[in-house]
């Protein structure tokens, strides 16, 4: 298991490491137990499937360190403590979506995603060869845009019928990162006030 990233944040060090099985079965938990809520999220539940359906989506996910691997997943943790995940779906050099779930209510609203934004894209430029990253947000979803809103523009918004992942079809904000925008990121969270290790 190797660890890519850590950032202070008011709740204590927070790392982006790779997932291992226990992180799986937690992951699936959050889907299928009530953790997310599958309606805000505009989750289709066809495409969201049954409880092993998605353990074998994640298993498939767990870093082999193949470049041509489709779909990468990493742990977000604090102090140690599994908070979440984000993961990497990659099509094309330049088709590539990011999705992050924090999944424990109690990290929620803290700052992590903040103050990993930069360490997390870093981090899919070095793991995979890719040109650009697509964000998908829901319009609705103010919190997480709130946060993009940070460090990158919204391109266009648009009704998307086959929005990336799980979700259903839906108005969606997208904005686009490229590899050369990474020093950036970091920038900008320097502005934000955020301390990077």
């Amino acid at each position: 298991m190797t660890t890519h990233a850590s950032a202070r944040t008011p709740i204590g060090v927070a790392t982006l490491r790779d997932i291992i099985p226990d992180d799986v079965e937690r992951i699936v938990g959050y889907w299928h137990d009530g953790g997310a809520d599958l309606a805000f999220l505009g989750i289709d539940p066809v495409l969201l499937g049954t409880r092993e359906e998605t353990r074998q989506r994640f298993v498939r996910a767990i870093r082999t360190g193949a470049p041509d691997q489709p779909t990468l997943a990493c742990a977000i943790a604090v102090e140690g403590s599994l908070a979440g995940y984000t993961l990497l779906n990659r099509y094309a050099p330049e088709t590539n979506y990011s999705h992050w779930h924090i999944i424990e209510p109690g990290f929620r609203a803290a700052g992590l995603s903040s103050a990993l934004y930069p360490h997390r894209i870093k981090m899919y430029f070095d793991l995979a060869p890719i040109t650009r990253l697509i964000h998908q947000t829901r319009t609705r979803n103010l919190g997480v845009n709130r946060m993009l809103d940070k460090y990158v523009a919204i391109a266009e918004t648009q009704y998307v019928e086959h929005p990336d992942g799980v979700a259903g079809p839906g108005q969606f904000h997208i904005r686009y990162v490229f590899a050369h925008q990474v020093p950036a990121l970091f920038e900008a969270a320097a502005r934000l006030g955020g301390r990077a290790q």
